[in-house]
């Protein structure tokens, strides 16, 4: 794999794969919170997304401004195909890896 990625930034990365072109901080934080169970903070989320948006694996843009934001814009998160092309190798790693666990019996 050419591109190493912590466990945080994978999820973070398949959360902004999955919303698409949904993808802002508070929601990401919110996905991320449900799918996983756990709890992380907007400041964590946002640092995951600095790091991943600087290794090329996703971009970003500034949405529209919105009424109930007061004006303000929302950074958009996307996937690029680079990150995508790296979530697919880090699956396939997975899951090569999970084919090599012997059937265990815990009878």
């Amino acid at each position: 794999m050419g591109n190493q990625l912590g466990n945080l930034e994978e999820m973070i990365l398949l959360v902004v794969a999955i919303m698409n072109d949904q993808a802002y901080g508070v929601s990401i934080t919110d996905e991320y919170n449900q799918q996983s169970g756990n709890n992380i903070s907007l400041s964590a989320v946002h640092t995951v997304l600095r790091r991943l948006e600087k290794k090329g694996l996703i971009k970003s843009d500034m949405g529209g401004a919105t009424q109930d934001r007061g004006g303000r814009r929302k950074r958009l998160y996307k996937i690029t195909s680079y990150g995508y092309s790296t979530l697919k190798e880090v699956q396939q790693h997975r899951e090569r890896m999970w084919q090599q666990i012997p059937k265990i019996s815990f009878g």
